[in-house]
């Protein structure tokens, strides 16, 4: 491929070409200052993909500050490539959440796997072997072929990436709202196991030490991914935002992984970082800024499987499987000779300096010389104003209102087949779940857990976030993610350790919208303390918009927990007839958000339904309490769609148990309102009295059967009396019914 002319300074500054690449005249202006001089071309390119949104977090930064990051169980808080937590005996899990939402949007498949990728070269660059992976995905309605094509798509990829690379996928969740339907999101979450001595980090330190690059060659694939991410899709730049799709290679990334995973042992390694959003520029400027020192590299030596490529693109392209290291001077050799065992590429293409500059030289010329700090640290910060949609005063002053139902064991049905409730098996049924064999519960369950090979402990890992709520109240929606993972985690037996999070929102230039973001971490803060359980680290995605039509705002919370012994594991299932059931939490009318408003109304609306922290941590508190003495044989929380949905969900899968019921108080409240920090447990009668001491909220609401069928009555009469059997079919073929629409 023929080069063209690149401008030169004066045409970047006079003909405002920087404007294009994503900078404004104002951080043009800031470049040139910190640079006493015009930048050229690569220079100019450096600038706009560090100081994009997908990498300098420049919108999210004051937010971000305000999360809590430490804690006695935190050895890595964010800045690295992952966070860690310790587990004891040596032990840390290595975790971290990340998006691939705009190129998922216009290559589904390739965007969601090299999502998948992404995420666990993040992972194992800490020094973590990975052991498992989540998704966290969103979706509009499964009403247009468009749609159904980008959840096919989208699942294929992140499947076929992660079965060839051999970590399970453990779980995860989906939810599908219009909200959704020209900007899907696909989030990934990996964890990883480590000893704490293998710890690593992204950092270029020691003159004259050697930068190496590792794994597949440069190609002009991705080149401005991250500045294509950090702005709203438009539809007639279709094949512009195409091309910056990058394409994955499972196969190498596993070798590339072996590799890396071995050279963490060794004591030549001074530091390494994937080459993720914007490639060989951010890996070398952070690594230099974060370290203190300088990077300079010759272009010349990077391993390029294209002709010609010029300074700018090979610093730019996203190219998938690469790394940057810096080894000891003179341990080269050592790094080559272990790369070469997996059939991977090291070649040594520049060193460490003392200058703080990140030095380019290509075909023995100085293209680009830059202070590191410039890129990365001190990338520009703004604080966008805020303001209160008039939306949310509306809602706020609207009366809770209960949706009208006639027909309460048609309205169940119903529900379990609406999308966002209905089985993922769909979904999860493509991906290798127990590969590695440490999977304990696999996805389908509150969280997944993964057990510590030979420790007598697991882990527990979930994603989620209620973006309805978050959209009728931020703050409070905020507050309802981070309960809500820890509910399934506790319900998993564990005690939640710590949170990273993908914070997905529309434009931060919509002083609305930054509001929603502010308002959203607020509410997250507040209930990362209360359940003490900080912010490790995590993603920022913004303008995820289309024809200035946001989508809901959606911070995914993944949460990790640690089961200290096997025998605390519990699973949400129903397990024997004579089992006590008991809902623990008071039902309030709560219907804002709520799975059967949007049915019933066809659209959402109203307050979200109120939490309150103190009361969510006492009762997480004493069921995980119950669970490690025994006393409870099943837990679920009760989330979207209310009680019905949560007693039905324990039913499932258990081989003809049914259940029988008392709820009172309104009876459409009692059955569907998504009252929050409520449970549904069963407990053997023998631990009755035990149980009912221990954990307060408890109330005795029926007992588990024999009989198949779910029978619920209401303080005048039966509310709900169907086949167990029938409910799970109803459940179970929803998702692949939509699937096979036609049109």
């Amino acid at each position: 491929m023929q080069q063209t002319l690149e401008p030169n300074p004066t045409q970047i500054k006079e003909e405002k070409i920087y404007r294009e690449m994503g900078l404004t005249d104002e951080e043009f202006a800031l470049a040139e200052k910190m640079l006493g001089r015009t930048p050229n071309y690569t220079e100019t390119g450096l600038f706009s993909v560090m100081w994009s949104e997908h990498c300098s977090y420049k919108n999210s930064k004051p937010v971000l500050k305000k999360f809590p990051t430490k804690g006695e169980q935190v050895l890595q808080g964010p800045g690295e490539g992952a966070g860690i937590v310790d587990i004891g005996d040596n032990q840390a899990v290595v975790f971290k959440i990340e998006s691939h939402n705009s190129p998922s949007a216009v290559e589904p498949y390739e965007g969601a796997a090299t999502g998948v990728g992404g995420i666990i070269r993040d992972v194992f660059s800490m020094g973590a072997k990975p052991i498992a992976s989540l998704n966290s995905l969103r979706f509009g309605e499964l009403d247009t072929p468009r749609v159904r094509y980008l959840l096919e798509q989208a699942v294929a990829g992140i499947a076929d990436y992660g079965n060839a690379l051999g970590v399970p996928t453990v779980g995860g969740e989906i939810q599908f709202d219009d909200a959704y339907k020209t900007n899907p999101l696909v989030n990934a979450m990996v964890v990883g196991l480590l000893d704490h001595e293998h710890i690593q980090k992204g950092q270029a330190k020691g003159v004259g030490n050697t930068v190496m690059y590792v794994g597949s060659p440069t190609g002009r694939d991705g080149i401005h991914g991250a500045t294509f991410s950090s702005v709203e899709l438009a539809d007639e730049e279709e094949e512009k935002e195409r091309a910056a799709v990058q394409a994955g290679d499972p196969f190498t990334e596993k070798m590339l992984m072996d590799a890396c995973l071995e050279l963490v042992k060794s004591d030549a390694l001074i530091g390494i970082q994937d080459m993720g959003a914007a490639g060989l520029t951010s890996s070398s400027a952070e690594m230099a800024s974060k370290a203190g020192f300088g990077v300079e590299m010759n272009l010349d030596l990077i391993p390029q499987r294209e002709e010609n490529m010029t300074a700018y693109e090979m610093m730019l392209s996203e190219s998938q499987e690469r790394m940057l290291i810096v080894v000891k001077k003179g341990r080269e050799q050592e790094v080559i000779d272990l790369f070469e065992k997996y059939d991977q590429e090291a070649v040594s293409v520049g060193h460490v300096t003392d200058d703080k500059m990140l030095r380019l030289i290509h075909k023995g010329e100085v293209v680009a010389e830059v202070p590191a700090d410039a890129l990365a640290e001190d990338a520009p910060v703004y604080h966008k104003p805020s303001e209160e949609p008039a939306y949310y005063r509306e809602f706020q002053a609207m009366e809770q209102e209960i949706p009208e139902v006639t027909d309460y064991n048609e309205t169940l049905v119903k529900l379990l087949q609406q999308p966002t409730i209905a089985s993922k098996e769909w979904v999860y049924s493509q991906f290798d779940q127990h590969v590695g064999a440490n999977t304990v519960v696999s996805p389908g369950s509150d969280a997944a857990v993964v057990r510590i090979s030979g420790k007598n402990k697991a882990i527990a890992i979930t994603t989620d976030c209620n973006s309805r709520y978050i959209y009728l109240d931020p703050e409070v929606g905020g507050k309802i993610a981070v309960a809500e993972a820890a509910r399934n985690v506790v319900c998993s037996g564990a005690k939640p350790l710590a949170i990273t999070d993908g914070l997905n929102f529309g434009s931060p230039e919509k002083p609305e919208i930054f509001w929603q973001i502010e308002k959203s971490a607020a509410g997250i803060s507040e209930a990362c303390i209360a359940l003490e359980s900080p912010v490790i680290g995590g993603n920022v995605s913004l303008f995820n918009e289309k024809g200035g039509k946001a989508i809901y705002p959606t911070p995914i919370i993944g949460m990790v927990g640690l089961i200290e012994d096997l025998s605390y594991i519990t699973t949400q299932n129903f397990k024997s007839a004579g089992d006590l059931i008991y809902l623990v939490g008071e039902t309030k009318d709560e219907f804002g958000g709520s799975e059967l408003q949007k049915m019933v109304n066809g659209k959402i609306f109203g307050k979200a339904p109120a939490i309150d922290l103190e009361v969510e941590v006492k009762r997480q508190k004493q069921i995980l309490e119950a669970i490690r003495s025994g006393y409870i044989a099943s837990a679920h929380d009760v989330s979207e769609g209310g009680a019905a949905v949560a007693i039905a969900e324990s039913l499932f899968g258990t081989d003809g148990l049914g259940a029988e019921l008392k709820l009172v108080g309104n009876e459409t409240a009692a059955l569907f309102a998504e009252t929050q920090s409520r449970f549904i447990l069963s407990v053997k009668k023998e631990h009755q009295a035990a149980f009912e001491q221990l954990v307060e909220d408890a109330t005795l609401i029926g007992e588990v059967t024999d009989r198949g069928q779910l029978i619920i009555e209401g303080s005048e009469k039966q509310l709900i009396s169907s086949e167990v059997k029938a409910l799970d079919d109803a459940w179970k073929g929803a998702i692949p019914c939509l699937l096979t629409l036609k049109g």
